[in-house]
């Protein structure tokens, strides 16, 4: 047992660590949902609900946690979700989180409004990397952008598509977090207690949406101030088709919570589907997102994979969204508190509780394959 397993045995540790190195400002943009963040304790209350039969007499079980997605084969079932702006969490975050998840075997998911560019994180993590794409509102720079995300060697595209409108983040808001960045003294002196990354971020420059600002130059306007105006489209259906038409790759869909919405995705050509309500961080007014994932499980049948983020906490979360249906799981700020804690290390870190508790777990419901992680699953 490592130094760090005894210090940072679970995420919430690392969280905690990570807000002692962090700004405040900084903190509460990854941490925070919206509203009163009632739904991010319903996601936590809908997980807390799936429960497993422990197993007795079994002899030795030795978990396998290997799985299979879209033709790739990969040791454990999780990777990392797109977390926008995660520049501003942590100094270099896109390129250390690259890195790490090349490291882990891990797919690694980047923001279409993150701090580096596809071509400068691209290289680095390779068809391991999935591109979180969002719908923008001008069909020319959408495809000048898709071309470039497969230029740079993106494997996947992610559309996001339950962000219809900006969320209030109230939590945020009382940060003082503004896009562009207003440093006010209380930040200044904020930051000066926090020296690693304020030093980190002296070297890099404050970060900025790098990718959206190469097309907001022809707007003759602030890049921060009128990134809206670029990523702020009102996608339909006929969205998707563009993108199907203009990405050869794998296509995704990530913010399905209906049924009927991932079957008529399907039909379009899309190649999996992502359950997710953003974490709480959009919407509180819905449904737990671990409760929107059996409908869509049972109504794309097997015809493609399913995917899943939004409240995951550990490794017994992984195990509740993959009895339910779910083929791969992601986590968004857990990989960020890991990263703010512990820099570079923290992603192997993270990594290794996450699947040391999923071995832990396994054995305790006799469970020796993914596959059989579902019939140790208790009726809901």
């Amino acid at each position: 047992m490592s130094q760090l397993d005894l210090k940072y045995p679970a995420i919430s540790d690392l969280r905690a660590k990570a807000r002692r190195r962090m700004p405040k400002f900084a903190f509460e943009y990854v941490d925070s949902g919206t509203g009163t963040e009632a739904g991010v304790r319903s996601n936590r209350a809908g997980l807390d609900a799936v429960r497993f039969m422990p197993a007795i007499l079994r002899g030795e079980v030795e978990p396998d946690l290997s799985c299979t997605l879209l033709g790739r084969d990969y040791a454990q079932p999780f990777g990392i979700a797109p977390v926008g702006m995660a520049g501003l969490i942590w100094p270099g975050a896109e390129a250390t989180m690259a890195e790490g998840a090349k490291r882990n075997g891990l797919i690694y998911g980047q923001s279409t409004v993150a701090a580096a560019r596809p071509e400068e994180t691209g290289p680095i993590v390779g068809d391991l990397g999935w591109y979180q794409h969002y719908p923008v509102n001008d069909p020319a720079i959408r495809k000048d952008m898709l071309g470039r995300i497969k230029a740079a060697g993106w494997g996947a595209l992610v559309v996001t598509v339950d962000v219809p409108g900006e969320s209030r983040r109230e939590r945020q808001r009382r940060a003082n977090i503004s896009m562009p960045p207003v440093i006010t003294p209380g930040m200044v002196a904020d930051m000066v207690m926090h020296p690693e990354w304020s030093l980190g971020h002296a070297k890099r420059g404050m970060p900025r949406m790098r990718f959206v600002e190469d097309y907001t130059a022809a707007l003759n306007e602030d890049g921060f101030t009128h990134a809206g105006k670029i990523i702020r489209g009102s996608p339909g259906w006929d969205y998707i088709e563009g993108c199907r038409v203009e990405w050869d790759g794998p296509l995704i869909v990530k913010g399905v919570a209906e049924a009927e919405d991932a079957d008529r995705l399907l039909g379009m050509g899309v190649d999996a589907i992502w359950v997710s309500n953003h974490s709480g961080r959009q919407f509180e007014g819905g449904p737990a997102a671990i409760d929107t994932l059996p409908p869509v499980v049972e109504a794309v049948a097997g015809r493609a994979p399913v995917l899943f983020c939004s409240g995951i906490s550990g490794g017994l979360d992984i195990l509740r969204a993959i009895a339910l249906g779910a083929d791969h799981v992601f986590l968004g700020k857990a990989w960020y508190f890991a990263l703010g804690a512990l820099g570079g290390k923290g992603i192997d870190h993270l990594a290794y509780v996450l699947r040391a508790d999923m071995t832990s777990c396994m054995t305790q419901i006799g469970a020796g394959s993914l596959a059989e992680v579902k019939g140790r699953l208790m009726e809901r």
